[in-house]
């Protein structure tokens, strides 16, 4: 029987997009199939208790590849039986790669996530990149945006072996109906009142401050809108800030930060999903992915996507969404009231993607190349 490693530093209980990711794909694994080797942090062991299958704690609190950690790395693939590899995230624990291949993993896959376009960029990190890809038989990635940026600085042999394996999303866990009725009374919101909602961590690149500031132009087309913020994060108090200043505390609703099990009720509790996100500093700032704009629409809403990154991939624009220049407030109050104006329209929409997502973003799908990339029998 098969049996993979999965060595990672993003892995809960610590909250991040990562740690989300490399923990459905296990929670996906066969049970008997899957080892975590991953760093110490607060509330693991009763984090870890829960789990079906087996995690190894280091005893860091992050790894990095050292002699010391690649020891016990090495260590933990043998006493677990193990014959391949998966690494959450490739760079730079995908450094550990030649000595677990001495210590007989047959398959050893890297996956990316969007921060090795930083190391492709800067000549020592971009080394480091190239050495962990000519050691991995498949590097992963989540975007053709991502895959151009971070191919180029790869060997040619490597770039050519990348495959893609995106995030996907439980239809049965996002779907239209799962207590968003209930969401709306708790906050006083009147059934049948237009809602737009931006579920993502504050910080300036996801766009808050733009939706924050169309509300104006929004509620003069739509005078009944209201804006739900859910979330939380350092910029915060700026978008609290504006909201004051802009005298819009009556249709800005933050909500605060909502655990990953009551996501999808406040979902349903909208209309429309809006997270304008953008690129900053240079490009070294941008969006991979956006895994939200997915399980906005499995639960069955239109998307307004910012222009950054790989975001534009998960929208089928005119169909099931938008994509918006980010910075340009007229182009996102304009799209949010062709939206919000509209919402027998809207819900078709919603409807369409569903069924987009149904069909191309499952973890199914992804879990299954994965798995066919490790060998797994």
């Amino acid at each position: 029987m098969s049996r993979t490693l999965v060595v990672t530093n993003d892995f809960p209980p610590r909250n991040g997009g990562i740690e989300s990711f490399v923990h459905s794909v296990c929670e996906r694994l066969p049970a008997s199939n899957v080892v975590v080797y991953t760093a110490s942090m607060p509330g693991s062991a009763s984090f870890d208790a829960a789990l079906g299958y087996d995690v190894v704690r280091d005893p860091r609190a992050t790894l990095v590849p050292t002699p010391s950690v690649a020891a016990r790395v090495v260590d933990a693939f043998n006493e677990h039986g193990c014959d391949s590899v998966l690494f959450g995230a490739a760079a730079p624990l995908g450094l550990l790669a030649p000595g677990l291949r001495r210590a007989g993993a047959r398959r050893i896959v890297g996956m990316t996530h969007g921060h090795e376009i930083g190391w492709a960029r800067v000549p020592g990190a971009r080394a480091a990149l190239r050495r962990i890809a000519a050691e991995c038989d498949t590097l992963t990635y989540v975007s053709e945006f991502c895959r151009r940026r971070v191919a180029p600085s790869l060997p040619a042999d490597a770039a050519a072996r990348m495959v893609r394996v995106a995030g996907g999303v439980d239809t049965d866990v996002f779907q239209p109906d799962v207590g968003g009725a209930k969401v709306r009374a708790q906050l006083g919101i009147e059934p049948g009142r237009p809602v737009l909602v931006s579920v993502s961590r504050f910080v300036p690149r996801k766009g808050q401050d733009v939706l924050i500031r169309a509300m104006p132009r929004i509620q003069r087309a739509v005078p009944d809108a209201v804006l739900l913020l859910v979330g939380d994060g350092p910029y915060r108090r700026r978008l609290e800030a504006i909201t004051e200043r802009e005298g819009l505390t009556d249709c800005v609703i933050f909500t605060g930060a909502v655990p990953w099990g009551q996501a999808p009720a406040w979902f349903d509790a909208a209309d429309v999903f809006a997270m304008p996100c953008r690129t900053r500093m240079g490009g070294l700032e941008s969006e991979a992915l956006g895994i939200v704009f997915l399980e906005a629409q499995s639960s069955g809403l239109p998307v307004l996507v910012g222009d950054s990154g790989g975001a534009p991939e998960t929208v089928q624009h005119g169909r099931t969404g938008f994509v918006v220049e980010p910075t340009s407030i007229s182009s996102v109050a304009a799209r949010a009231v062709e939206l919000l104006g509209d919402l027998p329209t809207t819900a078709e929409m919603g409807r369409a993607g569903r069924s987009w997502v149904s069909e191309n973003w499952t973890w199914q799908g992804s879990v299954d190349t994965l798995r066919g990339l490790l060998g797994a029998t």
